[in-house]
């Protein structure tokens, strides 16, 4: 089975973030995972990556409601990024909201590859491996 390089979860939940750092592992999914407790922490991590010639994570599962800085405002900012590349980074909103407004923007945002409803499932990690690694 393929695996990606790295994942950056950015959730405040650490429930979620605790069961999701689990599957991730069990699943073999990934080699590293980065994990970010609101938009602004995130974005600050990535551009110091970015700054030092890192790569950036290939799968980000991101939260859109958090505090100091929420899932949209930090998308807004991350894709502006020298660095940011669609085809190198996939984004999958992971959230427990089923607002039909958040539904439309989503589909509507090109830099999503998809959206995932909490919990985060073995399940859902196979059809990202299946769909988006080659």
């Amino acid at each position: 089975m393929n695996t990606i390089e790295t994942v950056c979860i950015i959730d405040d939940d650490p429930i979620f973030v605790y069961g999701a750092k689990r599957m991730i592992k069990e699943a073999g999914f990934c080699e590293e995972i980065s994990v970010y407790e609101n938009g602004s922490d995130a974005l600050l991590g990535l551009k110091a990556l970015d700054k030092n010639g890192q790569a950036l994570p290939s799968v980000i599962f991101l939260d859109l409601n958090m505090p100091i800085m929420n899932g949209w405002d930090f998308l807004a900012d991350f894709i502006t990024l020298p660095a940011f590349d669609p085809e190198k980074t996939l984004i999958y909103v992971i959230s427990s909201s089923v607002d039909p407004r958040d539904l439309i923007r989503i589909k509507d945002t090109k830099v999503i590859s998809n959206y995932i409803l909490k919990p985060l499932t073995a399940e859902d990690l196979e059809n990202i491996l299946s769909t988006e690694v080659q």
